[in-house]
């Protein structure tokens, strides 16, 4: 009978492993500040504007807590302790008994800095 041979390896899928480091090491998040200022360029000039005081509050923050990168916007425009742009995207009550009907402008305002994001990631994973 013939014999069979296995051999055994540190690294059996060096391939992968080579893939997953090259990813590992890209620049993917390291350009998260182009699309925080897209992010926030994007939402100003989507922002309803009365005053322009709610369109230019908003700012972003990176936060990169083990192997999580995340991105956040925000709006330092408050009322009472509320942000604006909460009421404006959702609606609210006023003081009378009324409503004002909210306007979907976060959305369609952040749908082109998505697929950017999406776009640029598919492209540093097929490298």
């Amino acid at each position: 009978m013939g014999a069979v041979i296995l051999e055994a390896s540190n690294n059996p899928y060096p391939k992968t492993r080579a893939w997953l480091e090259r990813l590992q090491n890209s620049d993917l998040f390291t350009s998260l500040d182009k699309y925080g200022e897209m992010g926030v360029s994007a939402l100003a000039a989507y922002t309803p504007v009365e005053t322009g005081l709610t369109a230019d509050s908003w700012s972003y923050t990176i936060t990169i807590a083990g192997d999580v990168t995340s991105i956040a916007w925000t709006n330092s425009n408050l009322i009472d302790g509320t942000p604006l742009v909460l009421l404006l995207q959702y609606g609210h009550g006023t003081g009378t008994g009324g409503y004002v009907q909210g306007q979907d402008f976060i959305n369609p305002a952040m749908a082109p800095v998505f697929d950017e994001i999406l776009t640029e990631a598919r492209r540093e994973i097929q490298r």
